[in-house]
């Protein structure tokens, strides 16, 4: 079936979906394909449940006009986002980098739908499904839409550039993250890049941090480009973020000097798209981080810094550095494995046990077998090969109105460490 033929569909339904859980009423099924699964066996229950097509690549599964054959789903689904995105024209602002992407589309999506109508992409919905997905969610009222682009490898951002096809986009940073599927840290620089190639080769907009050397090192001269960073003033980081801007004091619920180039983009798109500078400040202001993502809870007579979403070794550092500045005797971290950091994986865990190490800690709290298997451990560092280990023997810890890190990567899923408080 022509793709237009599959457009004129999509115009009748209300939404799309790739998973029969998650079936709406009158939307369009996609039967994707994975490594253990095959949508094309769920079509008829995804109909059943109210979809109005499904779009199926296997001709034996088309019993009727509701299943739409195509030679490849996925395909499909990627070039009818791109498709619909050029038939409705709406401003895209892309987005990518090793850490901070959702935190900063989340904040930039608070920020302009304060003043227009936003589609921002679900969760960190980022990768070559996520991507048509945010796109095919677009409507003609829709006046903005943020799109975040995740990559561990390279081509990959080149490749959901041409999908999305944005106006305007950013790098949040570039950092140790899936060094081992983009072959070291030059490979991140230059997989990230990706979008700044795109944009310059299509004279779109680039916002770029000016504080940051190799965020311009990397953008190069260009015309279109929208500098930040210079125009607002880091007040203090603990327990959370405050700013200025244009003598503005800016009160957020964001810990960590980490995130505070995070908040500088969003003002700074805010301003570029003449939001208000007081709907700039009530935005940032009423952003609470949620998903395990730099939350501070209150749990009994403990504070703790839940970071757990996701972790890498730039990230680590960056939290290892703001949590030793918090005003607190009893501190304690525990960290959990990174992944995807390839042959430098033992190097890499070995330097965070060692920095961890060097800071004043009530405890020390080390979960993965990545940190069980470092070569030099250190006498004040409690090491478990797994959370089933530490579950063990948490009793055996004797916590005093503790301030607590916790960070690991998404695998370790540590926020399960909260039950044990």
């Amino acid at each position: 079936m022509k793709l237009e033929t599959i457009y004129k569909h999509f115009l009748t339904c209300d939404s799309v979906c790739t998973d029969t859980r998650k079936t709406g009423d009158n939307s369009m099924f996609f039967a994707l394909k994975g490594d253990n699964f095959n949508g094309n066996k769920f079509a008829e229950e995804a109909l059943n449940k109210g979809a109005t097509f499904a779009v199926i690549d296997q001709k034996e599964y088309q019993v009727n006009s509701k299943y739409l054959l195509v030679d490849n789903v996925l395909e499909t689904l990627q070039n009818l986002a791109t498709l619909h995105r050029k038939k409705l024209n709406t401003p895209i602002i892309s987005l990518t980098g090793s850490n901070g992407k959702t935190t900063t589309k989340e904040l930039i999506n608070a920020v302009l739908s304060k003043k227009f109508n936003t589609v921002a992409t679900l969760g960190n919905l980022n990768n070559h499904i996520g991507v048509p997905l945010t796109l095919l969610r677009l409507r003609a009222a829709t006046e903005i839409a943020i799109v975040e682009m995740g990559a561990n490898h390279q081509k990959e951002i080149e490749f959901l550039a041409n999908i999305a096809l944005p106006d305007y986009g950013l790098i949040t940073n570039f950092g140790k993250a899936h060094l081992e599927g983009f072959g070291g840290i030059e490979g991140v620089i230059k997989g990230k890049s990706e979008l700044y190639d795109h944009l310059r080769d299509h004279n779109k907009t680039i916002f770029i941090n000016e504080t940051d050397a190799l965020q311009l090192k990397q953008a190069g001269a260009y015309d279109k480009r929208i500098l930040f960073g210079t125009q607002t003033e880091l007040l203090e980081s603990q327990p959370y973020v405050n700013l200025s801007f244009k003598n503005n004091h800016v009160k957020t619920h964001l810990t960590g000097a980490y995130n505070y180039n995070n908040i500088c983009v969003a003002i700074a798109i805010g301003q570029y798209f003449e939001v208000s500078d007081q709907q700039i400040i009530e935005a940032i202001e009423s952003y609470i981080p949620s998903n395990n993502r730099s939350q501070i809870i209150k749990k009994n007579s403990h504070y703790i810094i839940l970071d757990a979403y996701n972790a890498n070794p730039t990230s680590m550092i960056a939290a290892l550095d703001n949590f030793k500045n918090q005003m607190n005797q009893n501190k304690v971290a525990i960290l959990g494995d990174m992944f995807e950091l390839g042959t430098d994986s033992k190097l890499e865990h070995q330097r965070i046990a060692d920095i961890a190490n060097s800071l004043e800690l009530q405890y020390l709290i080390l979960v993965g077998e990545n940190f069980f298997n470092i070569e030099t451990k250190h006498e004040h560092i409690s090491y478990f090969k797994s959370f089933e280990d530490l579950k063990n023997e948490f009793n055996n810890f004797e916590f005093r109105d503790s301030m607590v890190l916790i960070k690991g990567s998404r695998g370790m899923a540590l926020e399960r460490v909260l039950d044990l408080f």
